[in-house]
């Protein structure tokens, strides 16, 4: 049955748009969905890699970029921004691995960081280019319903799940994993560190920057506060793995269900404003002191925990 899980949670949320929900709750399972897959991206390199990155707006930001500059210059349709992205975050990705991949432990983490903050200040200061403050809007939309938007981001879902599995359990995960446990023993054995941190970079890279591109199309509109968002972006992304539970298939998925619906409760409720950030702090202070290893991970101690809770 275990085995079989990934592909009956798949047809459950092929039928999810046909039982009838409003357009808002549809809006929030697009975001869910999407979430999951840079929750996805980030697990890969910073979950069973240990390259911990404060940086994935970089990705998220080039790859919306991509598909907006396709628009806005060429004329063309921003979807083709979706595999263009591939390619371009790719190059931008080994570029960047080249830096900030010589660097450990927290030095590696602020490398990352500043990479995201340095796109948005070219982002925005390139007004020429990339629309500057402004960004950047698609005028002529696709589609009107979402649940078309719906299917394509579930397809790159599915995809970016599997990939990642396969990876994990293949030669090169076994790597990773070496390298995140003790790097300097994984080179004594003869493993080549450098290049398998650049493969997980690249794959997390351009995972996300397909994401990126998606947003891009689905929103209709980007701008280097957006794309590039350090909060918003990249330290929302270590929290939905983190809360989820890092190392594990499943975790950004139920990561990215509980922040979202979080973050959308607590904007609905009148007078609270930007708490939710507040309340994002709390629940992961709760989360690393009770389950450290995120609900997924710790997920028989929480079982446990419920049921003491019941019994008494």
């Amino acid at each position: 049955m275990k085995k079989y899980f990934p592909l009956i949670a798949l047809a459950l949320l092929s039928i999810l748009p046909l039982i009838g929900l409003s357009t808002y709750m549809m809006h929030i399972v697009i975001l869910v969905v999407m979430w999951s897959i840079i929750g996805m991206a980030w697990n890969l390199l910073g979950g069973y890699c240990g390259q911990v990155s404060f940086g994935h707006a970089a990705y998220f930001g080039v790859g919306a970029y991509t598909a907006g500059i396709l628009y806005s210059k060429l004329g063309a349709s921003p979807w083709w921004g979706v595999l263009l992205s591939i390619v371009v975050v790719t190059i931008f990705s080994f570029i960047l691995g080249y830096v900030v991949l010589r660097l450990r432990g927290p030095f590696f983490a602020l490398a990352t960081l500043a990479s995201g903050e340095v796109m948005r200040v070219t982002a925005e200061n390139w007004v020429g280019f990339t629309g500057g403050t402004l960004g950047i809007m698609v005028h002529e939309r696709t589609w009107v319903e979402k649940i078309w938007y719906y299917y394509i981001i579930l397809l790159i879902a599915a995809v970016t799940y599997f990939l990642v599995k396969k990876l994990v359990e293949s030669k090169l995960g076994y790597y990773f994993v070496a390298i995140r446990e003790d790097q300097d023993a994984a080179e004594s054995l003869g493993i080549n560190t450098t290049l398998y941190k650049t493969i997980a970079l690249c794959i997390s890279g351009v995972l996300t920057g397909i994401a990126g591109a998606f947003y891009m199309n689905y929103m209709g509109y980007i701008d280097p506060h957006v794309v590039f968002a350090l909060h918003d972006i990249s330290i929302i992304t270590i929290m939905i793995v983190m809360v989820g539970g890092v190392a594990t298939y499943w975790g950004p998925f139920v990561g990215a269900v509980i922040m979202v619906f979080l973050a959308e409760w607590v904007r609905s409720i009148p007078g609270l404003g930007a708490a939710h950030q507040t309340l994002f702090g709390v629940l992961l202070i709760v989360i690393i002191i009770f389950l450290p290893n995120g609900i997924v991970g710790d997920y028989k101690k929480l079982k446990r925990l419920v049921g003491l809770g019941r019994t008494s």
